[in-house]
């Protein structure tokens, strides 16, 4: 059995590790904690000294994490989650398998409006025990799955076609193929010649050769925060969009889709955990209800009945 040595960092500290950083300040992270600011100065070099590496840049503004800090921080999350999860799991087995406790997730927006809602109604259904907390996030940068890699979710709806990897330590799945599309003003005769409206999530991997290779795109005129100004905006006659599939559901009538042919760009959409929470009940019960569910939704979004 092994052994704890002095080099170990317990709970307490990775708590403290924890709230400095997402408080951004060691003064603000003691009133979080209900400690002293010293008690929680001496826990951070403690916690230093052990690891090796300077983990936070003291300055006047508040105290920021290094490199290593970060590393630090998302695996001490990541800890303390599984310490969670140790209670839950535990609690479940002995009152015969019941599922419980917490689960976080994190989606993009055109997910959490199309692919969740009847996937957590299904999993209220069957485990009142679990307890759903769900937010949106913009798939750009590290996006959703970047929010598990660092511990703040313990399952991402995410796109998996991009070229840059999977952070380490977590396991990808693919629930579906999304095809992009050609939006429009309904009834406009010339559609491609329209104004290009755009936005950050648009500009993935799994679209970029695609839209290099088009000369008829022209550079976007109106960039927008997110995919429902960019119906909004088109609704309104002010450009055509290249959008995914999802963003389209329910789309008003003013606005029109044309398909982009074989060759048209297409994501992958997937859910995204940690390797050690993969086998958790409950992210096996969220896994379980995707799978049924998503088929049904795909169809919904294809016209299907």
């Amino acid at each position: 059995m092994a052994r704890k040595t002095d080099s170990d960092l317990t709970p307490q500290e990775l708590r403290v590790l924890v709230a400095v950083a997402e408080a951004g300040a060691f003064s603000a992270a003691a009133e979080a904690l209900g400690l002293t600011q010293s008690a929680v100065s001496h826990s951070v070099r403690g916690s230093e000294r052990k690891i090796g590496a300077v983990l936070f840049d003291r300055g006047r503004t508040g105290a920021r994490p290094t490199p290593a800090g970060d590393k630090a921080v998302a695996y001490a999350r990541r800890i303390l989650r599984l310490l969670d999860v140790l209670t839950a799991e535990a609690r479940g087995a002995a009152r015969s398998d019941t599922v419980e406790g917490p689960l976080r997730i994190v989606a993009f927006r055109s997910a959490a409006l199309h692919l969740l809602p009847p996937v957590l109604q299904r999993l209220r259904a069957r485990y009142p025990g679990i307890e759903p907390r769900v937010r949106i996030v913009r798939e750009v940068g590290r996006g959703t799955a970047g929010e598990v890699a660092d511990g703040k979710a313990d399952l991402a709806i995410a796109t998996l076609s991009g070229s840059v990897p999977l952070p380490p330590g977590l396991v990808a799945t693919r629930l579906l193929d999304e095809p992009y599309a050609l939006v429009h003003p309904t009834g406009h005769a010339a559609p491609r010649s329209l104004p290009l409206v755009d936005w950050a999530e648009n500009c993935g991997s799994y679209t970029r050769d695609w839209w290099a290779a088009q000369a008829w795109i022209p550079k976007a005129t109106v960039e927008a925060e997110d995919d429902g100004a960019v119906l909004s905006l088109v609704s309104a006659g002010h450009g055509m969009a290249i959008m995914p599939a999802l963003s389209l559901a329910g789309a008003a009538n003013s606005v029109g889709i044309t398909d982009l042919g074989l060759e048209r760009p297409t994501r992958q959409v997937g859910y995204v955990t940690t390797s050690e929470l993969a086998g958790t009940a409950v992210v096996r019960a969220l896994v379980r209800e995707l799978r049924a569910t998503v088929p049904h939704a795909v169809s919904l979004l294809n016209g299907e009945t």
